[in-house]
């Protein structure tokens, strides 16, 4: 009677047990993945030289670069399906002047297949009142005002003979507070490529940016009347260019 009673009622257990336990195996959530991303600089299609190029806005008005950094903050990634992952602590410093900056990778993404990329051009509002910071945020990177409280979110110095005087270009892009918020977000296309993102596959995206779009788009920018910005109104002028204009994705790999 015994032996007759384990064969019918424990062995259908058993075997629901290990099915059970199979498909826990298998539903288990994928390993998370990597992202990279490269970025060039450009003024329209011509790669930017610190110092040495000389280049021409809208306007036709000449000019060279000596700095060009900007932060970009706060990347995500979306899915057709309206989800999106956010990196945490996603905030870094890019300059023309250190390769290093223009290449990095996002590490630890939920695998899975992204379609959107968006970020925001400069330092969100809470980490602009948080007080002393490190890595990209220190103050020692020179991208914060000492006499005022925030970041400068984009720094573009250098010369044109259309603005007169010491002909010196300086456009430090910054402020959070209304109405001269600067702040930015940019959602360049990704051209129907999808990012699909896995343990064994490391996608790249390259970006490029285009210096010369910040002084053309909605506002074009004449060197004669507007050459030296440090916040305020016409700090606006030149976010709202950037933030249409700016980033383009150049092309992606697929790993």
């Amino acid at each position: 009677m015994k032996t007759r009673f384990f064969s019918r009622f424990s062995l259908p257990l058993l075997a629901a047990s290990t099915l059970l336990a199979s498909c826990n195996k298998n539903d288990s959530a994928p390993e998370p993945g990597s992202l990279a991303i490269e970025i060039d600089h450009l003024v329209g299609n011509t790669p930017l030289k610190l110092n040495t190029g000389t280049y021409t806005n809208g306007l036709g008005q000449p000019f060279t670069v000596s700095t060009f950094n900007y932060y970009l903050s706060n990347i995500k990634l979306g899915k057709a399906d309206g989800t999106e992952y956010a990196e945490p602590e996603s905030y870094r410093l890019i300059k023309e002047s250190d390769t290093s900056t223009k290449t990095f990778t996002l590490e630890n993404v939920p695998a899975g297949d992204y379609t959107s990329l968006s970020f925001t051009i400069g330092v969100d509002s809470a980490r602009n009142v948080a007080g002393a910071q490190t890595g990209a945020l220190d103050p020692t990177n020179g991208m914060f005002w000492s006499w005022n409280s925030g970041y400068i979110y984009t720094k573009l110095e250098g010369s044109s003979p259309a603005a007169g005087g010491n002909q010196q270009l300086l456009f430090h892009i910054g402020g959070f507070k209304s109405p001269n918020n600067t702040i930015r977000i940019a959602s360049p296309s990704l051209n129907g490529a999808v990012l699909q993102v896995r343990k064994d596959r490391t996608p790249a995206v390259h970006l490029a940016a285009d210096v010369q779009k910040m002084f053309t788009g909605p506002h074009v920018i004449d060197f004669s009347k507007l050459s030296n910005t440090m916040g305020g109104s016409n700090s606006v002028l030149v976010a709202d260019n950037q933030a249409v204009g700016m980033f383009r994705v150049d092309h992606v790999h697929a790993n």
